[in-house]
């Protein structure tokens, strides 16, 4: 078993509230920069800048993983990670047919750009990715194995977007073992709410939306060797 260092929440300039400055090449090299292990970009309802940052993850010798954090008919947030790109890729083409058909604004909600492995913009995605899909919190976890990744509920101490803040409980029927916190002060209280997280493996993550917000190389996670198949068997069990 190794511990390594981590980020698995991280938007590109996919996603609508992203920076631009947010390319799959400044992320990988911010992350290397910073000596993280492993990463994840998961972009809201979309994996469309994965290939691109496996590409350059491929060349500074890091590991990343393909994902999207999708907003389930809930509003919940969860973010869903792979283990195979083209898996992912199939993932991502089963969401957007049940995304919310709504055009994106750019002066609004901002651009939601898709690059290629030469870091160029090479195209944008038309509906607006913060928008709800079709899939419900309950059929996510059986959905997302169904491709051979894992779900997480996302930021689950936030009071917007988050399973505690719009569900109110853990639904007991769940089988999710790892959650992710934002704040870890605020993991004792949440145990103590919810006993269902006392036997989930914890993480928290950056949801950076800025290259400086990625994280720093301070939280490990254990596997048994640094690969994405050894990930996400970590993250399937505590």
């Amino acid at each position: 078993m190794m511990n390594l260092t981590y980020d698995l929440h991280i938007h590109s300039c996919l996603s609508p509230c992203g920076d631009d400055d947010m390319t799959p090449a400044n992320i990988v090299g911010m992350a290397a920069l910073k000596g993280l292990d492993v990463i994840a970009v998961t972009d809201h309802n979309s994996c469309k800048n994965c290939p691109a940052v496996l590409h350059f993850a491929k060349e500074y010798g890091i590991v990343a993983l393909p994902g999207m954090e999708v907003c389930t008919s809930e509003e919940v947030h969860a973010v869903c990670l792979f283990s195979d790109l083209d898996k992912a890729m199939e993932f991502d083409e089963y969401v957007y047919e049940r995304l919310m058909a709504f055009p994106n604004n750019e002066e609004i909600f901002g651009k939601q750009q898709i690059y290629n492995k030469e870091d160029v913009l090479c195209g944008t995605v038309p509906n607006l990715l913060i928008n709800s899909v079709d899939i419900s919190f309950d059929q996510l976890w059986g959905l997302v194995r169904s491709y051979g990744g894992v779900m997480f509920p996302a930021h689950i101490d936030k009071p917007a977007n988050s399973l505690l803040s719009n569900l109110g409980f853990v639904p007991p029927d769940s089988q999710f073992e790892t959650a992710e916190v934002k704040d870890l002060t605020k993991l004792h209280e949440l145990k103590k709410k919810n006993p269902y997280l006392e036997g989930c493996r914890i993480i928290s993550n950056s949801d950076a939306h800025y290259l400086e917000d990625i994280h720093e190389p301070r939280l490990t996670i254990e596997a048994e060797e640094k690969s994405m198949d050894a990930v996400v068997r970590a993250l399937l069990h505590r």
